[in-house]
């Protein structure tokens, strides 16, 4: 079909160029996580960001189990009484011990004495 006295000729998007674009806003947002990642594996390393919870909710594990597991009550008296630096340093906490090392005797005495942990609950 011809028109008569239209003679404008514009351009018009081809899908070769919102492919071109959708690739490069890909691209871009690829760019930007890895450098994101990359920001955290620097900042943090070998340590996650809430290592100090970390430490602390696993000494409290560690103290909870001897007690509920201790028939006589013999081994959470130990804890109190020094067992959880004991543990602690014979390497029982394992690498989240060593994240804080006062945090997780610190959990270890509230779990072996049966205290509710930190930072749990409705409000904390």
């Amino acid at each position: 079909m011809v028109l008569l006295g239209h003679h404008t000729i514009g351009a018009h998007r081809t899908p070769r160029r919102a492919r071109l674009k959708r690739v490069g806003a890909i691209a871009a947002a690829v760019t930007l996580l890895l450098t994101a990642a990359s920001y955290l594996i620097w900042e943090y390393n070998d340590r996650p960001p809430w290592a100090d919870d970390i430490a602390y909710e696993s000494g409290f594990i560690a103290g909870s189990r001897a007690r509920h597991y201790d028939r006589t009550g013999a081994e959470a008296r130990m804890l109190l009484k020094g067992g959880c630096e004991r543990w602690r340093s014979a390497g029982r906490g394992g690498v989240k011990a060593g994240y804080n090392p006062a945090l997780w005797v610190e959990g270890c005495r509230d779990g072996a004495a049966g205290r509710q942990a930190r930072k749990q609950g409705m409000v904390h």
